[in-house]
């Protein structure tokens, strides 16, 4: 009996199937055994027979998948997934169960040999995962462009090296998060290395001026987390009862939400389809002003949309193979008979074909109930009420174990923002954001002085600054930009503002409102002393920042509450915590090489953190925004939405993330940082380097608890006030008291 039921799935495309189907079964049974997947060599470990290989069928997969590929293509295409499901299972028998974590470094180490960017493969392959890659590397790469090529190396070393991180969690015992457990999928789960493929099959790169924008990634991220979801779904069976698998969605969910298995089905099934929500939105709302944006010209836009059309043909080939490999728990699921190949019938938007033309086949006729099914969830995410009542909120226990000390400098650095604040215009009467009682009830200071408790004068009233500024800019941009829905204006502003941290020399123009002057001021004064890797760094994660705010404008424009991990992923951008972060990464930059800072065990440490702090300021924050500010981006909201709950529900899950993301953080200084120092090498000196950062990352948690216990910002006495010149009546929408004209005026400066 399945452990559980299979849900409705969300599938808003139907199928296509290649007619050279039987051409790449073929050549794939003659590649497998040329390879020694099957038939190996006596004495070699047995992974597959050949009856595995008929039942698994990836040919039909690839051929669901990439319909439109050609002949040859389909069969180079099959191939890479013969090999990665025949890693995963090689890798599986060698190490999962055996638990032989440095006999899995050593095999996975050997791997990057056979992946080189340019030129030739210098090793001897010695078993078949190494033939197998050595011999699709050459038969791929040469096609394709150096940033592709560089592209494709990062998500197949992703997709083999992070293995290690299952196989320790494995070894320990330990179940991952649900925030954790996406982010790593992603990388174990190969579905980004599956889209590149896809541009690939289609012969359409992504230019490379966009592909590391944030519409691209994602696309790549919800086709990711869309096809791992589904496959956790239909694996549970295998992976978890048989295999003893902990990495796995529903196993995670099931588990952190306390609930019975099949409801830990349905509730994947709703991520899964918010993903695919998120990756419709995506296409449709920020691909074509992106494309524009850029000046991409015809040629990179049509390749960017057939790879669009090609992420949406693997969602919906995935599925049907899903319902029919003998891999997957599928008795129960019905199936239909395979569809005869046919022309393709969806646009370059992916949408259905128009009556009177060929039949689509019978997957088809799932589309609509699928639709009515899923149609209840797209309307919550459109239908909140803005401004409702919602009172106090009462505090949950947070579980965080570190405290910080506090800056001698703590009074300087409160009576120096004052007329530092009012200097730059921030206290202004118009747009009459802020005044100076509501700049000294937020008391910034007092953060920065937790968060530095050991910082000089000069640098207290510096990271001060930077409090102030980002949380003015914050709370500008829905009084300027929110209520006119002025996205245009919004990114005109953005782009002035970048103009205002000049990698060298000086800005070119002069500032003309408070925001101009105060990035400009604090620019100067931070980033001037740096070198110019430095400040680059610290560019982007300004800029990451700003642009999160038009993002937030986006989403208010056609009150969207966000998906769920869209939203967890661009909170730590809204929050400010790269930039934060930034700061102390870079006061290291001349001791830690730049790329240790990037490895995952550091991020993942940083994201930890990161999550925490956000969802601890979506707690505080959730009267004064839901109720004062008809805000639509406080995680409490977007979890009451997700699981159709009530706020006290989704208070008691948010901190139970809190928590879990705490846990993470802990583990990680606790296991796979000294982990990742020997697997490294590093010196005493990079080491020291490093334990101090985490230090300083412990007084960053701990300096932001202590500053929202006391500031007054989120007390409903100051949420009634409001400055003089704006006497606005309890409830009313955040910045509604300015008028039209004066809003213009701003904007005009």
């Amino acid at each position: 009996m399945q452990p559980f039921t299979l849900p409705e799935f969300y599938v808003p495309y139907p199928a296509r199937l290649s007619p050279h189907l039987e051409i790449a079964r073929e050549h794939t049974r003659a590649w497998a055994r040329a390879m020694e997947m099957i038939d190996p060599p006596e004495g070699e470990v047995v992974i597959w027979t050949e009856q595995d290989l008929e039942d698994h069928d990836y040919a039909l997969l690839c051929a669901y998948t990439h319909p439109d590929a050609t002949a040859d293509r389909l069969d180079l295409i099959t191939d890479w997934y013969v090999w990665v499901f025949y890693f995963d299972d090689h890798f599986l028998e060698l190490f999962k169960r055996t638990h032989d974590m440095p006999g899995a470094r050593a095999y996975l180490d050997r791997l990057h040999a056979f992946m080189p960017i340019d030129g030739p493969i210098t090793e001897e392959p010695t078993n078949p995962v190494e033939r197998g890659l050595a011999d699709l590397w050459t038969r791929t790469v040469p096609e394709r462009s150096l940033d592709w090529r560089e592209r494709f190396v990062v998500s197949t070393r992703n997709l083999l090296d992070e293995s290690l991180w299952e196989l320790a969690n494995i070894n320990a015992g330990r179940l991952s998060n649900p925030i954790e457990y996406i982010e790593m999928r992603r990388k174990v789960g190969g579905a980004p290395w599956s889209a590149n493929l896809v541009e690939h099959s289609e012969d359409a790169e992504v230019p490379a001026q966009i592909a590391a924008t944030r519409p691209l990634r994602v696309l790549r991220d919800t086709f990711a987390d869309a096809v791992h979801l589904r496959n956790d779904l239909f694996s549970y069976e295998r992976e978890v009862s048989e295999e003893g698998e902990l990495s796995n969605g529903v196993l995670v969910v099931e588990k952190f939400l306390d609930i019975d298995t099949q409801t830990a089905a349905e509730a994947v099934n709703d991520l899964l389809t918010s993903r695919l929500h998120q990756f419709e939105h995506t296409a449709l709302a920020e691909l074509p002003a992106l494309l524009e944006e850029n000046g991409i010209d015809p040629a990179g836009k049509a390749a960017t949309l057939a790879y669009i059309k090609g992420l949406q043909d693997w969602q919906s080939g995935g599925h049907e193979w899903h319902l029919r490999s003998s891999r997957y728990m599928n008795r129960e699921a019905a199936v239909d008979e395979l569809p005869a190949a046919f022309t393709p019938l969806l646009g370059v938007g992916g949408l259905p074909g128009l009556p009177g033309l060929p039949s689509l086949g019978t997957s088809a006729v799932r589309i609509v109930p699928s639709l009515l099914a899923t149609a209840p969830q797209r309307l919550r995410s459109h239908s909140n009420i803005p401004f409702r009542p919602v009172g106090e909120t009462t505090l949950p226990e947070f579980y965080l174990p570190y405290t910080t000390g506090q800056s001698p400098h703590l009074d300087h650095a409160r009576r120096a923002i004052v007329p530092w604040a009012a200097a730059m215009g921030l206290l202004d009467p118009v747009p009459g954001i802020w005044d100076e009682h509501k700049l000294v009830a937020f008391d910034f200071a007092l953060c920065s002085a937790g968060i530095h408790p050991d910082a000089s004068a000069a640098e207290l009233d510096l990271t001060t600054g930077w409090l102030t500024w980002g949380t003015y800019g914050d709370d500008l941009y829905p009084v300027v930009f929110g209520r006119t829905g002025n996205l245009t204006a919004a990114k005109a502003c953005n782009a002035r503002l970048k103009g205002f941290m000049p990698l060298e020399g000086l800005p070119p123009e002069a500032p003309t409102n408070a925001l101009e002057r105060g990035l400009a001021d604090l620019w100067q004064r931070t980033a001037g002393p740096m070198p110019l890797a430095d400040r680059t760094a610290f560019r982007i994660a300004v800029e990451v920042m700003i642009d999160s705010w038009v993002w937030e404008l986006e989403n208010a424009a056609v009150n969207r509450i966000p998906d769920p991990i869209d939203y967890l992923e661009m909170r730590r951008a809204t929050f400010g915590s790269d930039l934060t972060m930034s700061l102390c990464r870079l006061a290291r930059s001349s001791i830690v090489p730049a790329e240790v800072f990037q490895t995952r065990p550091i991020r993942s440490l940083e994201n930890a953190a990161a999550d925490y702090a956000c969802l601890l300021n979506d707690v505080f924050s959730y009267q004064k925004e839901i109720q004062f500010e008809g805000e639509l981006h406080n995680c409490v909201l977007v979890v009451e939405n997700f699981l159709d709950c009530d706020r006290f529900r989704a208070l008691a899950v948010v901190n139970d993330l809190m928590t879990a993301r705490m846990h993470q953080f802990e583990h990680i200084i606790a296991e796979e940082l000294p982990a990742l120092f020997d697997q490294l090498e590093l010196d005493d000196e990079v080491r020291g380097a490093l334990l101090s950062y985490v230090e300083e990352l412990k007084h960053w948690l701990a300096g932001i608890l202590r500053w929202h216990e006391g500031t007054h910002r989120y007390e409903e006495a100051e949420l009634r006030y409001h400055p003089a010149a704006d006497r606005r009546p309890f409830g009313s929408p955040r910045g509604l008291g300015t008028s039209t004209t004066e809003i213009r005026k701003l904007i005009a400066r």
